[in-house]
């Protein structure tokens, strides 16, 4: 899914911000050289968490002027590797330094008919796909999926924009969307294009799959932090390399054995392309697959990762008071390309 992108970084001022849903708050940003922005793309953003600088990337919800106004959405969440804490706390008038925006969510214009399915704040993916196909009067149908109303950005913008191709499901209402009925009932030819948390991305892969449809209409985009676990800190060991480090809650391992001086491949960082791919040579807990590069028989084999988003934590199966409950850390010693 990844795409080649040229960075080129600029300064972006903070021009608004307002909350669009229950811990989602909307950033309206000017960047200094803008450049329009398509429907998909994403900036890169310079956080600072405990006094470092890191990279986190947000979905494009909305660009006008010509990308001279760029707004994104984020959700404040407890499993965050710290990105989302501090974009919270930005205010209007507050500098950040972003990248022009890149693409590695294309929409293709001409297919016969779309769905486009967000779960949760994988809307912020999606928002302007919708309007797109909505413009160039495409057969298109947005699923959008989520706990409960209050958490779901934009719900009140998207129902008057898009009336009856809006279909809403939500858990708290008793109307949780079934992905097997809506695989299956798919019209040949359908592309669908889908952000969200892992598990519903790999729902989906799995009855895609299963239903044997074209995997070339399938296309999503993923969030680096949306794991089967909550992040703990793990030791990774690079024994070719001498090399042992920790990685905290809040960074990833390929962030981890960058700082530690390892020389890493990557592109996409977001667990899509698999250039970052490591080989597990010896765990000590279990891992937390949170790549959609991997089939479900290569994630269960447990003998690779892609180190930009996965992470080891301890065997969550284990019952306390077991010798099989590590009393540390997760370990994971790995070969590197």
């Amino acid at each position: 899914m990844a795409a080649t992108n040229v960075e080129a970084w600029q300064r972006a001022v903070v021009r608004e911000t307002r909350d669009v849903a229950e811990g989602i708050r909307r950033i309206v940003l000017v960047p200094g050289e803008p450049v329009p922005a398509a429907a998909g793309t994403h900036v890169d953003v310079m956080v600072t968490i405990d006094g470092e600088k890191h990279r986190r990337s947000y979905s494009i919800v909305e660009a006008h002027d010509g990308g001279r106004e760029l707004a994104i959405s984020v959700f404040r969440t407890a499993a965050s590797r710290g990105g989302s804490v501090f974009m919270h706390t930005l205010a209007p008038g507050d500098e950040l330094e972003i990248t022009q925006p890149l693409q590695n969510f294309p929409l293709r214009v001409g297919a016969p008919r779309y769905v486009l399915l967000a779960g949760g704040v994988g809307i912020t993916a999606i928002l302007n796909m919708a309007r797109v196909l909505k413009n160039v009067k495409a057969d298109y149908r947005l699923v959008y999926a989520g706990r409960n109303r209050s958490a779901m950005a934009y719900l009140a913008e998207l129902q008057a924009e898009h009336g009856d191709a809006l279909e809403i499901h939500v858990d708290a209402e008793g109307s949780a969307l079934s992905v097997t009925e809506l695989v299956a009932g798919l019209q040949d030819g359908t592309e669908l294009y889908m952000c969200g948390p892992i598990r519903l991305m790999d729902a989906v892969r799995r009855s895609w799959r299963d239903h044997g449809l074209d995997p070339a209409n399938l296309r999503y985009e993923t969030f680096g932090n949306s794991g089967w676990y909550r992040p703990e800190e793990f030791i990774v060991r690079v024994p070719r390399l001498g090399l042992e480090t920790r990685v905290g809650p809040g960074r990833s391992m390929l962030e981890a054995l960058e700082d530690a001086g390892a020389d890493m491949m990557f592109d996409c960082r977001k667990g899509e392309c698999g250039l970052c791919e490591v080989r597990i040579l010896q765990l000590e807990g279990t891992v937390d697959h949170r790549d959609v590069f991997y089939s479900e028989r290569q994630q269960r084999a447990r003998e690779k990762m892609c180190c930009c988003v996965s992470r080891a934590v301890t065997d969550p199966a284990a019952e306390p008071g077991t010798s099989g409950l590590r009393a540390g850390p997760a370990v994971v010693t790995i070969e590197v390309s």
